[in-house]
């Protein structure tokens, strides 16, 4: 258990914006960047010179965002001039749109080095659905993340084959639920109906959608990373009361950007790292469970079990919005 509360109180962050390499020339897509952990994490990363596009639902949001970032009075100076912002309009739990937010990225770029799977819902009223009637949490979190990642895919690839090894990467984001789910089973792919659980298993999943694409494409970085225990929007959904007692173990959404960051442009992590779990502030899961390993490592070396399966489910959900 030392381990899971370490992702309670972690140790300090070695990456932030007082080390933070320059990024000039590189590209990253941020989803949920207009708030919370997205936010702080397009700030930094726009600030060491990369080129950030803030996706999101909202054009009115993603704006609010931009001149924000851009209006900052910065604590820690920059060690080189801003890079850019752009916003890239697209949503998440609808399916049908997701096509079109990659069809309008790949049009305007030529890269793209870094796309972290940031956004995310937790605990919306039970029998929330999506617009294509899967699960909200799961269709969210899970099913518009992977096909926005598939339809990336090619231009992820292109990117890494003239790229230094392991630099281009996908970050996708899991939570310290992960260590209090019911092991998954031959239902993973089942909704519980209980939306904790719910929650609970589209954070599983998504380790099993990095493992995933660690298989089908080795030469891209995949990490799934637990950003931390924070005071964002994603507790809008539970009863008031939760956020109030929790409040000690909260912190302030840019650590959950300092981890985020760690496993998007550290050079710690190698292409060895595939598939692994990153914890706060930014360091490799020293000891994740066993029953969770286990589904990865099958699907990394069988191409079978839980894992796969719930790779399999997702690509039949998505493949009519290819």
């Amino acid at each position: 258990m030392g381990v899971t509360y370490s992702q309670f109180l972690p140790p300090a962050p070695t990456l932030t914006e007082a080390n933070i390499p320059r990024l000039d020339g590189r590209v990253f897509v941020v989803t949920g960047g207009a708030s919370g952990v997205g936010l702080e994490l397009s700030r930094l990363l726009y600030y060491a010179g990369g080129k950030v596009y803030i996706a999101g639902r909202s054009t009115q949001n993603g704006q609010i965002a931009i001149t924000k970032i851009k209006a900052e009075k910065l604590d820690v100076p920059p060690k080189g001039p801003p890079g850019e912002l752009a916003f890239l309009k697209v949503t998440l739990d609808d399916l049908s749109s997701i096509k079109a937010a990659a069809e309008n990225f790949t049009a305007a770029e030529t890269r793209l080095d870094v796309l972290f799977n940031n956004a995310g819902v937790s605990n919306p009223p039970k029998g929330s659905l999506s617009t294509q009637g899967h699960e909200l949490t799961m269709a969210t979190n899970c099913l518009g993340p992977y096909l926005f990642t598939q339809l990336l895919l090619p231009l992820l690839q292109q990117t890494a084959g003239a790229a230094p090894p392991g630099s281009v990467r996908v970050v996708w984001t899991a939570s310290v639920a992960v260590e209090f789910a019911q092991a998954p089973d031959v239902n993973f792919a089942t909704p519980a109906l209980n939306p904790q659980r719910d929650y609970d298993k589209s954070k599983v999943g998504n380790w099993f959608l990095a493992a995933a694409l660690a298989k089908q494409s080795p030469e891209i970085l995949s990490v799934v990373q637990n950003p931390g225990n924070l005071k964002t929007q994603i507790v809008r959904h539970f009863s008031s009361i939760v956020p109030l007692m929790a409040a000690p173990l909260l912190w302030h959404a840019k650590y959950g950007a300092y981890t985020e960051l760690w496993a998007g442009v550290s050079d710690t992590l190698t292409l060895k790292d595939n598939g692994s779990y990153v914890v706060p502030w930014g360091r490799l899961h020293p000891a994740p469970r066993a029953d969770m390993v286990a589904p990865v490592k099958d699907l990394l070396e069988k191409d079978s079990g839980v894992a796969a399966d719930y790779r399999d489910f997702c690509e039949t959900a998505m493949a009519e919005y290819r």
